[in-house]
């Protein structure tokens, strides 16, 4: 028995260090799975990190604000603008929406509003009185892929008692090309000057300037193609060039497969220290207008005439903008000054409609117009601005064809561009406060002199609110 006892000892003793030793192999083995397992996963995120990188530098070179590699301008604002900031998304795109309505009052009639001296075309003209819905925008911009990114803009606004859908962008762009170039093609707004690449939400004020009016019927967008290039220098140097169709004020009808409008631009940048950043920029804007449809000015008691150009219009825009952020931070306080100059050269014919006279003109004018502004946030969510607009226009008009007017002198009142020797201009003031980046409510008066013999006191109540995905301003 004994004998037994101490057999089955030994061999319980000889069979423990294998168990010992299958039960080490197998947690070995267990733990080379997840260390392999773990890897694997890491090996992808990576992949999955650099092919964004890949296409964030891709984006990077195209765009029109300056890359990382030269100085970035870093004050930014609330409600950023969504244009060049194309998420990597692989399946869902960035959508978000900006609403924006109003409570306007006036102390002159807004449907007699005018600059003498220039036709008023696109949507120039002042906001109904009373409580109105401005506009909505809906955004969505995604990568389409490795080589492209997408984005529109549709906005919905009241025309009347009816709802008007608007597709203000829908673009396309490029994200392949080489040695800096960028590109777009498809709907756009312009890259001219400083202020009208950017959509009404990201405005400092609620309305744009008196120049951006009279020269651009608000704002120029159209369809068409663009070509850019940034410098690979250290101070932001950026040139580009497009082509439009020429459907838009201050075109009108396109003519010509390759489009009526052409444009160039220069824009320069760069920081002074830690707290300052500025830009300037040139642009030239070239247009063969075809029956370009503007109002004319209405006589007492009559119909409102309609008045339409034809000819050649040259527009040059300079513009600067400066902003001062403590050590570039301006979540406490910031200040952004900012100026354009705009002149304009216009010839051709005008055609005036009143009633059953219709009449030709031989028109041959010159324009300019400037405004200044300044916006600067005091503390945290609140902001003061303060601003001032002047025009002028010197035209000449003479009378190729009465048709059916009384006198000369009617003909070319008629047409809107007899400034009468008056220079529109106007103060304007507002206090904005936005408790978060998504919302703002602003206060804005306008003491305007645009009309020759009265002054209109506006005032505007606006509020904007957005929600959904948004990228960062541009500068």
């Amino acid at each position: 028995m004994s004998k037994r006892i101490i057999a089955a000892g030994v061999s319980a003793a000889l069979l423990l260090p294998s168990l010992a030793l299958a039960e080490s192999n197998q947690e070995i083995r267990a733990i080379r799975r997840e260390l392999e397992s773990m890897r694997e996963a890491y090996e992808m995120r990576l992949r999955e990190l650099e092919a964004r990188l890949e296409q964030a530098e891709s984006r990077a070179r195209e765009q029109t604000v300056a890359p990382e590699s030269a100085p970035v301008p870093t004050p930014q604002q609330p409600l950023p603008q969504t244009a060049h900031a194309h998420a990597p998304r692989s399946f869902n795109p960035a959508l978000s929406v900006i609403l924006q309505g109003s409570l306007n009052s006036y102390s002159q009639n807004p449907e007699d509003y005018a600059l003498p001296g220039f036709q008023l075309g696109g949507e120039a003209g002042l906001p109904a009185e009373g409580f109105t819905l401005d506009e909505t925008e809906i955004i969505a911009s995604a990568n389409v892929d490795h080589l492209f990114a997408a984005q529109t803009t549709i906005a919905l606004h009241d025309d009347g008692d009816e709802t008007e859908i608007e597709l203000e962008e829908a673009y396309v762009d490029p994200l392949a090309l080489p040695v800096g170039l960028g590109g777009r093609f498809g709907r756009f707004y312009s890259d001219i000057g400083y202020l009208n690449r950017f959509h009404p939400h990201a405005w400092d004020f609620r309305d744009t300037p008196l120049a951006y009016r009279a020269f651009l019927g608000r704002q120029y967008g159209d369809d068409g193609v663009r070509l850019s290039w940034i410098a690979p220098t250290d101070i932001y140097l950026s040139l580009g060039a497009e082509r439009f169709a020429g459907n838009n004020f201050p075109a009108g009808e396109s003519q010509r497969t390759l489009g009526d409008v052409q444009s160039l631009y220069l824009k320069l940048g760069g920081d002074v220290g830690a707290s300052h950043a500025w830009q300037a920029g040139l642009s030239g804007l070239w247009v063969d207008a075809h029956d370009r449809a503007g109002d004319g000015h209405a006589h007492a008691g009559e119909a409102d005439p309609e008045a339409s150009f034809s000819g050649d219009s040259t527009l040059a825009i300079a513009d600067v903008v400066w902003r001062w952020a403590p050590q570039g931070n301006p979540r406490q306080r910031n200040l952004k000054l900012q100026s354009e100059f705009f002149y304009r050269d216009e010839s051709g014919d005008v055609t005036v409609s009143e009633g059953a006279a219709s009449g030709l003109l031989d028109y041959d004018g010159t324009q300019k117009g400037w405004y200044a502004q300044a916006v600067y946030q005091f503390i945290p969510h609140w902001r003061l601005g303060l601003r001032y607009d002047w025009l002028s226009a010197d035209n000449d008009l003479s009378v190729l064809d009465l048709g059916g007017f009384a006198d000369a002198d009617d003909a070319v009142a008629a047409s809107g561009l007899n400034s009468d020797g008056h220079d529109p201009q106007r103060w304007s003031g507002m206090l904005d406060w936005s408790p978060s980046e998504f919302s703002r409510l602003r206060l804005q008066y306008n003491r305007d002199e645009s009309r020759a013999d009265d002054t209109d006191h506006q005032w505007t109540l606006q509020y904007l609110m957005s929600i959904g995905s948004h990228g960062a301003h541009e500068f």
